[in-house]
């Protein structure tokens, strides 16, 4: 038995050719099946029949809770978790707690904030390996997944699934404290919140919470005072590409969205969608310390500031602090002597716009403000208002 050994030992040698690399030879010589509709090919037949399930649609493994039904029982297992509600897998960091092992360490990149996957083509960098592969066919162009509905193409089968759902009117995700459906699990995560209050989202900077992570994204600007998007006709920029976009409606001059009350055009959805307000009356944003009500939902924002105190806006030239950021930049030209608004008659220049605005009447003659009891205009509003003492018999 030892010479035996010893003599096969001298034929690896031999040959050039470890034992380990002869046993991975004879695994892959062994691949006799095969699957007729792709190619691949697999060691054992019940690995080919599972895989064929890809092929066929065949879901053998149903849930007896909700009826959604399963390629493998492992994920069927995995997915019974959803009904008990159990979570086992809790974060050391944050206490937050998970059904699989799998998402908690997905999870636990928030707090290392390591991406170790970088893409050679542009240097982006993730968290996880298939982001990055989902990433690179951006580069590749490759769009493996058809929608037959409509033709459309996607990277992934995920991708496709949701997309899908577009089409059928599944909407299989809903709200634990409402009646609300939504085609995404992480759609209907988002809307909870609105529920529950939850803001997961910390600024580093300042503490802010947000219910969402493209939310905060958009307010660190406010701290790094980035502006990245730059207008290539006039030079302004801005911190978001949405932002630029409706500015180069104004060298453009296209104004899609028109409100068939007034007829006055908009370049936004959102802009016509506020002014219709002014027509409807509809004021849906209500002060939680008063009763005042708000067509926008900024301007509440802004009026909250009255009732707390606070004044986010630094000058940053001096010590002042305002509670709207208009403010701080009509206090900010005190400082530097900047006088945007020029005339285009006479060439006067003024810091405020209001001013400007007052100043060009001089010019057009116009006079907005009229007395709804003899019909005599002006040119400002405090005229009008001290020119109505004379109907109203009041004594300023």
């Amino acid at each position: 038995m030892r010479r035996k050994k010893n003599s096969e030992e001298k034929n690896h040698a031999r040959s050039g050719e470890n034992p380990k690399q002869k046993d991975l030879k004879k695994i892959i010589s062994k691949k006799s099946f095969t699957c007729t509709q792709c190619g691949k090919s697999f060691t054992y037949k019940h690995i080919l029949e599972r895989h064929m399930r890809i092929h066929t649609g065949e879901k053998p493994y149903t849930c007896d809770q909700c009826g959604k039904s399963f390629t493998q029982s492992a994920h069927l297992k995995d997915h019974m978790d959803i009904h008990t509600g159990e979570k086992l897998y809790t974060c050391d960091q944050c206490d937050k707690t998970f059904l699989w092992a799998s998402v908690l360490k997905k999870h636990l990149v928030v707090h290392t904030k390591e991406k170790p996957h970088s893409c050679h083509l542009c240097g982006k960098s993730f968290s996880r390996l298939q982001s990055l592969k989902r990433h690179q066919k951006i580069h590749t162009g490759v769009r493996e997944c058809m929608c037959f509905e409509c033709g459309k193409t996607f990277t992934t089968a995920g991708g496709l699934k949701k997309h899908q759902r577009i089409h059928t009117g599944e909407k299989p995700y809903k709200c634990s404290y409402c009646d609300q459906r939504f085609i995404q699990s992480g759609t209907r995560k988002r809307h909870e919140r609105t529920h529950t209050g939850e803001k997961p989202y910390a600024c580093d900077q300042c503490g802010k919470r947000f219910f969402r992570d493209t939310v905060l994204k958009q307010h660190m600007v406010v701290h790094t005072k980035e502006k990245p998007h730059s207008c290539h006709l006039c030079g302004n920029s801005f911190s978001r590409p949405e932002h630029l976009k409706v500015h180069q409606k104004v060298h453009t001059g296209v104004r899609d969205y028109m409100c068939f009350e007034c007829e006055k055009t908009f370049t936004s959805a959102s802009s016509l969608k506020l002014h219709e307000r002014i027509h409807t009356g509809e004021k849906p944003f209500k002060c939680s310390h008063c009763d005042k009500r708000f067509r926008d939902s900024g301007h509440l924002k802004t009026h909250k500031r009255i009732h707390t105190g606070e004044k986010p806006f630094k000058c940053s030239h001096c010590v002042k602090r305002f509670s709207q950021l208009g403010n701080l930049k009509k206090h900010e030209r005190i400082h530097t002597g900047e006088k945007p608004y020029t005339c285009d008659q006479c060439g006067k220049s003024f810091a405020i716009k209001g001013s400007f605005t007052y100043h060009m009447r001089i010019h057009t003659g116009e006079k907005p403000f009229t007395c709804d009891q003899c019909g005599k205009s002006f040119k400002h509003s405090s005229t009008l208002k001290v020119h109505m003492n004379i109907h109203t018999g009041e004594k300023p």
